[in-house]
């Protein structure tokens, strides 16, 4: 079983007296079903699961909306007892049944004893459908994304590795040895990601060739599934972007650049479909002026990371790159290492809330400037780059501390742990520190 954090937040979720019925989001194949599944087998007596999608006659017992009359359908369909507190109801592929979704309001309200999750594979695009009834105020969304580092070396059975690099004062004096083996962690990360079956096949197997061929097949699901959210131009500007992402992270994403002929606002559209479906994320450029982030968004400029950074390997063929390169900062052009970072962001980030990626810019004839990412923790900003080489050389976040003078800022690259002024450096593989103070 391939642990997941995400875990203990389904198990805090179970023993709340005021619970919500769970609305579980993220893109396709990160493990939303295994989890659940998982979760209901060894926390509750029993677990009723009705896929939608495998098994279309379900959708009938949400004829009513009625809570009494829904349990009633689901004993008789399926032959098993529902016991409030002891049985969990689990509504997969729920965006085939979309009056599934309304009827969780009235289990809130009437039958809040009842533990139900709804969970899908193109469940965002249901919610965007403005004839949806959506029970605002009566679920509770809960976000999921692959694999994090941290959770990757668990799975490897280096658990304990991963316990020691939680404590500050562990970093602060770790071996050589230890800092250099963590290292070929984040290397083998960089090539398998975190994609559960893909991770699955490499703890059964070791077989990097078997992880690249399912890979591949996600690669080709996601593909299959631009025909189910666009049609005929549409379906064909979606390829065009998710084919262009690969070149072009780390950069200002300019839409010319995927395909002149085709017009910008075509191509916006196939980007805001594929976030929909969760395989980019735009990393949106702020004033950083203040907080909110979200405040000082300038929505004509942005960047994208991809969902995964094996899914980014497998699609860039860079491999053999990634096993080469001595710096993992400058592996294709940085890009991964920047993909690396951000997806650990998205990930480490409060579950119950969609997380966002934020960067900094200047563009002027005198000085271009640009920092990586932005963080909002609590009530403060942190000014994170991606670097290889010395602080010193950090001209970008020298001129952010000028304008705007954070507390402190964060370098992330495969040096130890190191303060030097107001900068933190910090190991690619700590990211998860900054989320644990």
């Amino acid at each position: 079983m391939i642990q997941r954090k995400i875990y203990k937040t389904l198990l805090e979720w179970k023993l709340e007296n005021n619970r919500r019925p769970i609305l579980l989001r993220g893109a396709r194949q990160i493990g939303k079903t295994y989890i659940v599944d998982f979760f209901g087998k060894n926390e509750f007596k029993n677990i009723i699961s009705l896929n939608f999608e495998r098994n279309p006659e379900y959708i009938n017992i949400f004829d009513s909306v009625i809570p009494d009359e829904i349990i009633e359908k689901i004993m008789l369909f399926t032959g098993q007892d529902i016991i409030p507190g002891k049985t969990l109801i689990f509504l997969d592929e729920i965006q085939e049944c979309p009056k599934a979704i309304t009827s969780l309001r009235y289990f809130y309200e009437e039958k809040p004893d009842i533990h139900i999750i709804g969970a899908g594979s193109l469940l965002e695009f249901t919610l965007r459908k403005e004839n949806i009834k959506m029970p605002v105020g009566r679920i509770q969304y809960l976000y999921m994304y692959p694999l994090t580092f941290h959770e990757f070396i668990d799975a490897l059975g280096e658990s304990k590795l991963g316990s020691y690099i939680s404590s500050l004062d562990n970093l602060k004096n770790i071996p050589n040895a230890l800092h250099d083996k963590l290292n070929g962690l984040v290397r083998k990360y960089f090539i398998i990601g975190g994609m559960p079956a893909v991770v699955r096949e490499y703890v059964e197997s070791g077989n990097i060739i078997k992880c690249q061929k399912i890979q591949r097949s996600i690669i080709d699901t996601y593909s299959d599934d631009f025909a189910k959210y666009a049609s005929g131009s549409k379906h064909l500007n979606l390829s065009k972007i998710f084919d262009a992402v690969p070149n072009m992270i780390g950069q200002k994403f300019i839409y010319a650049r995927v395909d002149n002929s085709i017009k910008s606002r075509d191509l916006k559209e196939a980007v805001t479909l594929l976030e929909t479906a969760g395989i980019i994320t735009r990393v949106k450029r702020t004033s950083g002026a203040g907080i909110p982030l979200e405040s000082g968004v300038k929505d004509n400029y942005f960047k994208l990371v991809f969902l995964d950074v094996g899914i980014l390997q497998a699609i860039s063929g860079i491999y053999g790159e990634t096993a080469k390169e001595s710096d993992l900062t400058a592996i294709f052009k940085g890009a991964v290492a920047e993909q690396f970072v951000g997806q650990e962001i998205l990930s480490l980030n409060n579950p119950y809330r969609r997380s966002s990626l934020f960067y900094w810019a200047r563009e002027s004839k005198s000085s271009n400037a640009e920092v990586d990412y932005l963080i909002q923790l609590n009530d403060k900003i942190l000014p994170v780059e991606v670097k290889s080489g010395t602080i010193g050389k950090m001209k970008s976040m020298q001129l952010y501390y000028k304008e705007y003078n954070p507390v402190n800022g964060i370098k992330i690259s495969q040096s130890p742990y190191g303060i030097i002024d107001k900068t933190i450096s910090l190991p690619l593989y700590a990211i998860e520190l900054l989320f644990l103070q």
